[in-house]
């Protein structure tokens, strides 16, 4: 096989080999590929490996040997799939590689702000314990999060992951799902039931026609006073100026913000200067543990798909 790989930059930092994708072909690595260059680089391709590159019918269509697109990502919006299915193209995502590492970054947002772990951190970096009267300053109001209610947006594995998690710290767990299931752990309601009842609202959806822009303006005003956002799953899903708000206004208490609509982060975010936001660069499924556990599904999405038993296919 011709196997071209278009963002290798995005998976490894030379800390992940990619020599496993050898033994199926030739392989050609780019670090990066501008837009523009999209096509000229795929055009000889048997199968694209890629993580967030758009792909469509206008850098594709030339592409007359290509036969297969690998993700390096669980989400495939960045994929004209109406295409690939008309081309006969089959796209492969490679799912539930980083289910404990998202719920582990959800729960690192939730634990600072309840314990104020950064804010005691610089407070006594700046010197605030050497000053203080008492051993045990009470500078910053912290809560525990037994009792709390926490609302899933999504159930697949990294919701019920974060469910998991919150049940360890004796919390509640309501969840909205558009076809609910069979599971007595938790308490499946409505979207507005969620986002009224829950102290935490963490967001573990895909991003697509009806999660678009979901939390608004007008989904905002309904949350709970004082309230914590967590978004780890796709920027998209959030109107950015309406979470802004929010946060101005003092409707929200906080929100921890792992993904953006426009990443890397914009000069004009409206986020950037908002307040009691706490951001992370996209890096809830970076650990090198779940970058490797990503190589060995996209390895294997290539080999079944050579074995004509194609695996985690989406279209």
């Amino acid at each position: 096989m011709k196997i071209v790989v278009l963002d290798a930059q995005t998976v490894t930092k030379g800390d992940l080999s990619l020599s496993p994708l050898d033994k199926f072909g030739k392989v050609t690595v780019y670090q990066l590929t501008p837009p523009e260059l999209i096509a000229e680089r795929v055009k000889d391709a048997d199968a694209i490996l890629c993580n967030k590159p758009v792909l469509c019918e206008d850098n594709l269509k030339d592409a007359k040997n290509l036969k297969l697109i690998c993700l390096f990502a669980t989400g495939y919006n960045n994929i004209d799939t109406a295409y690939t299915e008309k081309a006969g193209i089959t796209v492969c995502n490679a799912g539930s590689y980083s289910t404990a590492s998202v719920a582990q970054q959800t729960f690192g947002f939730i634990l600072n702000h309840y314990s104020r772990i950064a804010d005691y951190d610089r407070f006594v970096k700046d010197g605030g314990w050497l000053q203080s009267e008492t051993f045990s300053p009470f500078v910053f109001p912290a809560a525990e999060l037994a009792g709390k209610t926490i609302g899933l947006i999504g159930y697949g594995k990294i919701g019920k992951q974060v469910a998991r998690i919150a049940k360890a710290f004796d919390m509640n767990v309501l969840v909205f799902k558009r076809n609910p299931e069979e599971d007595n752990s938790v308490k499946f309601v409505t979207f507005d039931e969620l986002i009224k009842k829950s102290d935490i609202v963490s967001v573990h959806c895909p991003l697509n026609e009806q999660s678009a822009k979901m939390f608004n303006a007008e989904s905002f005003k309904k949350f709970k006073d004082g309230a914590y956002f967590v978004n780890t799953a796709r920027g998209g899903v959030v109107d950015e100026k309406a979470l802004f708000d929010a946060l101005e206004s003092g409707k929200l208490a906080g929100a921890g913000i792992d993904v953006l609509t426009v990443e890397p982060m914009s000069e004009d975010c409206v986020l950037r200067k908002a307040k009691n936001v706490t951001f992370s660069p996209h890096i809830g499924w970076a650990p090198l543990e779940t970058r490797e556990r990503l190589m060995g599904i996209v390895c294997g999405n290539i080999s079944a798909f050579l074995d004509g038993k194609p695996e985690n296919v989406v279209k």
